[in-house]
């Protein structure tokens, strides 16, 4: 009988940013179905967005109030199989150490991925909570997001500088979102030396376009998450306007599954 090839081993989540002309597109789930879904198309990896968990439960976002939230969210989905990374904003702290715990919490439930924000706060005091991370748990992929674009003016000598500082201090990955200008996307991918991530926008580039450009990481953010809101909108007018709601609808058996696994997994989890 012929041996049969072991199967090949499935990527790390670093690895799924070093494919050129491949860009890790990841989309951002709010909850354990979503997360589960989104896996169930095949997606290797998955993430978290700070708008929907912070709406969900009616508190702001951006305004390190959903620690606990998060911390939650990602002890739910950091047993499942697929690879996790969590959106913690800008840690829920000015204070480094404060983050590094953080980290090393996410790390612990299952999370291979941080996304941290500088919120246009000093980027000195952002280097240091990604030094920090690093040293705490070095194996947690750090993306380090800037936002001179997402509520900035894009200054690109101060996007530079920031990237620079993050990079120096031992970011895995920078994340610019809101930068959706072709040669602007090119340049930073030619001064940085770690992946670079955007967001998608429906009205910036396609993903085919953005992997020319040579981005190494899509991500969809609070997009899906609004989207869903608004089908849901759009339902319940087709519903008071006496038409059939249109798009997709999965059945209540479907969605039953996607709890089946969720229990199966706590199951085998306390067995083991």
């Amino acid at each position: 009988m012929t041996a049969q090839p072991a199967p090949a081993p499935a990527p790390s989540f670093a690895g799924l940013h070093h494919r050129p002309g491949e860009p890790l597109l990841l989309p951002n789930a709010w909850d354990h179905a979503s997360a589960a879904a989104l896996a169930a198309r095949g997606f290797p990896a998955i993430a978290t967005t700070s708008l929907a968990v912070a709406a969900a439960v009616g508190l702001p976002d951006g305004a390190a109030a959903t620690r606990e939230h998060t911390v939650r969210l990602a002890l739910t989905l950091g047993s499942e199989p697929y690879l996790l990374s969590v959106d913690a904003e800008d840690g829920f702290s000015d204070d480094p150490d404060e983050v590094a715990e953080l980290a090393r919490q996410l790390w612990t439930v299952g999370a291979v991925g941080i996304n941290l924000e500088d919120g246009l706060g000093p980027a000195d005091r952002h280097a240091a909570k990604i030094a920090a991370v690093k040293a705490a748990v070095p194996g947690l992929f750090v993306n380090a997001r800037t936002d001179t674009y997402w509520s900035g003016d894009g200054d690109e000598a101060d996007t530079l500088r920031r990237l620079d500082a993050y990079q120096e201090a031992g970011a895995d990955g920078v994340f610019v979102p809101g930068l959706t200008d072709p040669e602007r996307i090119a340049a930073l991918v030619r001064h940085t030396a770690v992946p670079l991530n955007v967001l998608y926008s429906p009205t910036g580039p396609a993903l085919a376009r953005l992997a020319d450009l040579g981005v190494r990481r899509v991500s969809l953010g609070s997009l899906l998450y609004r989207r869903a809101l608004g089908a849901a909108l759009d339902a319940l007018a087709d519903i008071a306007a006496g038409r059939a709601p249109a798009g997709t609808t999965p059945s209540y058996a479907e969605v039953r599954a996607l709890e089946r696994s969720a229990s199966a997994s706590a199951s085998a989890n306390s067995s083991g």
